[in-house]
């Protein structure tokens, strides 16, 4: 009797292994299986904000979202935003800079541009240059929804002014170094120094940056004054890091770089007076050829170009009948524009077009007087004005957060997940 006693107890052991591995396969069944299309479903639906910590969760994931496929995926179902920069520094700073209120330090956890700039460098830490936080900046962005913005933080600090947007990406002054840009994707923190171009005056030049759909290519284009008032036009394509010449537009076509271009229908578009205007110039990025585009109307300083569904659209004040055109540019060869709406509720003479909303049918407008920010709704046919935190003031331009790469060769290959 005292032998089976070891039997017993491990019958009765392998009877608890057998019964444990049944109730986890039971489990099992009742989860049901996801298949990777759903996966990529979903994800490509949340926010920009949780994408960089999600495709930390399991190779998969992180395979996935690094795939152009998803990231283009996504880029595509975001919203329009507007980004800024805001001082690190109170204004008060500068008056009184030995006060305890400007003493100010640079938030946790903040990615510094121009730190991680050294860093690519290798530079010895005792090299690094002491930079004054009263000429930081934080990069913020603030977007609209249900009639309210709200401001989005990066966590990122920087000493140059944007320059452009497009896809996510933004050009930055490199003020370590004059004269040079940096490409930076604020949501991911990719960063690349760009080589030196033509040196100029800031009031003298002009800066483009735009995706070549032809070639899949991110393209900076660099328009400036030369001695004699001539604008020349120098082409950088961020995969290659050269800069190269091409000819620039005609003498005179161009007074004024205040305006900054926008990119539409594979091109690029300067409205190149700072009133009364009759025409824009535009540079078309697979040819790298410039040429003139007449209005339909001239274009006065409260009016603007932007790009809207794909389409570049002209928005101009009727002042006499107190209501506001929008026209759609046909075609880049000469097809001419056609009015898409005409807005007569809620118009203001001060009204300046910022930027088309991406996912709904919304125009939003900032007014001269105080920064305050206007939405038109295409299909209600009604103007809104928005609740603020804040006036806009400073410079702002229409950016979309994304995990777009300038270079392809950064992602992952595409293919099955």
């Amino acid at each position: 009797m005292m032998a089976k006693a070891p039997v017993s107890k491990s019958r009765s052991l392998l009877r608890s292994v057998e019964e444990r591995a049944l109730s986890k396969r039971m489990e099992e069944r009742q989860v049901p299986y996801l298949p990777k299309d759903c996966f990529s479903n979903i994800l490509v639906r949340l926010p920009i904000e949780s994408l960089p910590s999600a495709r930390l969760v399991c190779k998969p994931w992180y395979k996935l979202m690094n795939s152009s496929i998803f990231i283009d995926a996504h880029l595509q179902r975001s919203e329009a935003v507007l980004i800024f920069l805001t001082p690190m520094v109170k204004r008060d700073a500068y008056l009184y800079p030995f006060s305890s209120s400007s003493v100010s330090q640079e938030k946790p956890n903040t990615f510094s541009v121009e730190v991680n700039l050294l860093r690519l460098e290798s530079g010895p830490l005792f090299h690094q240059q002491v930079i004054d936080p009263r000429r930081k900046f934080y990069i913020q962005f603030m977007e609209i929804k249900d009639g309210k913005t709200k401001t989005g933080e990066f966590d990122i600090s920087c000493l140059g002014r944007i320059k452009a947007s497009c896809n996510g990406l933004i050009l930055l002054e490199n003020k370590l170094k004059k004269g040079r840009l940096v490409v930076l994707n604020p949501v991911t923190r990719k960063l690349t120094e760009l080589p030196l171009g033509t040196l100029s005056q800031p009031h003298g030049e002009s800066y483009g940056f735009a995706l070549s759909d032809s070639t899949s290519e991110y393209k900076v284009i660099h328009l400036f004054d030369d001695e004699l008032r001539h604008i020349n036009c120098e082409i950088l394509n961020v995969g290659t890091r050269t800069w190269r010449p091409v000819n620039g537009p005609d003498f005179g076509l161009i007074s004024w770089f205040g305006y900054k271009p926008v990119s539409a229908m594979g091109a690029l578009h300067w409205v190149p007076h700072i009133n009364d205007s009759d025409y824009i110039v535009s540079l078309q990025l697979e040819t790298e050829k410039f040429h003139t585009i007449h209005l339909p109307k001239s274009y006065r300083i409260h009016d603007g170009i932007i790009e809207m569904g794909g389409s570049l659209c002209f928005v101009s004040h009727c002042e006499e009948m107190l209501q506001i055109d929008v026209w759609r540019l046909k075609g880049l060869s000469g097809e001419g524009w056609t009015k898409q709406h005409s807005i007569t509720t809620g118009c203001i003479l001060d009204m300046v077009p910022l930027f088309g909303m991406r996912k709904t049918e919304e125009l939003v407008f900032k007014r001269e007087e105080d920064g305050s920010l206007y939405s038109y709704d295409f299909q209600l046919e009604v103007m809104t004005k928005i609740e603020m935190e804040t006036p806009l003031s400073g410079c702002y331009m229409p950016h979309v957060n994304s995990l777009v790469s300038w270079c392809p060769k950064d992602l992952s290959e595409d293919g099955d997940y």
